[in-house]
């Protein structure tokens, strides 16, 4: 399936203060230039393209969202136009309707901002609203305090520690903290988020 066919099966996600765009090809450089806003690809605790690796990074999405399991967005400024990071929705079940949401990183200059919340509260809109999902999952690096901290501000509820959940680039191996927000809960932490957006 080809890029364009297979964006119809992906919107674009537009708030007040970034639109999450499916991720394409052409968007490389943009990505490339947001990852060097803080050199990202140095962390070690999550996985962020870098030159060397930013081919493989893009086909593993496109094939994700060609194969129906992955959602795949870059997230955009709506007053810059600039690119300032990926997220996805990702092990998309439509049997059991069921995601995880993940693969997410922001440049230096966009953490700590409302860009995250808004993407945040986008994605699970459309999850739960559009997609009719009874479960939304994220998991982190155990050892990742800063995305952990996160991942409950957004309302997520800890499940738990998978033990050895992946092996990282470097050949750590790596527990993993699981979060879910259950359609139950949708309803009130979406007013939460919508208050911390101040609409």
């Amino acid at each position: 399936m080809n890029d364009i066919s297979s964006s119809l099966m992906q919107p674009t996600l537009t708030g007040q203060t970034v639109e999450l765009q499916p991720l394409q090809r052409e968007h490389t450089q943009g990505l490339l230039n947001a990852a060097a806003d803080g050199q990202l690809w140095n962390m070690t605790l999550t996985v962020v393209p870098g030159p060397e690796t930013i081919g493989s990074y893009i086909a593993t999405a496109l094939d994700g969202r060609a194969a129906g399991t992955v959602m795949p967005f870059v997230i955009v400024r709506r007053d810059t136009g600039a690119i300032v990071g990926s997220t996805r929705f990702w092990k998309i079940d439509r049997v059991n309707r069921k995601l995880e949401i993940g693969h997410t990183w922001l440049s230096g200059s966009a953490q700590r901002s409302a860009v995250n919340t808004e993407a945040k509260y986008l994605l699970l809109s459309h999850a739960f609203e559009a997609m009719q999902c009874v479960r939304v999952q994220f998991t982190t690096d155990e050892l990742n305090e800063k995305s952990r901290a996160a991942i409950l501000r957004i309302g997520a509820k800890q499940e738990g520690i998978v033990r050895h959940e992946r092996i990282m680039p470097d050949g750590r191996k790596r527990n993993s903290v699981r979060f879910s927000i259950i359609d139950e809960e949708w309803a009130e932490v979406k007013a939460m988020l919508e208050g911390k957006l101040g609409r």
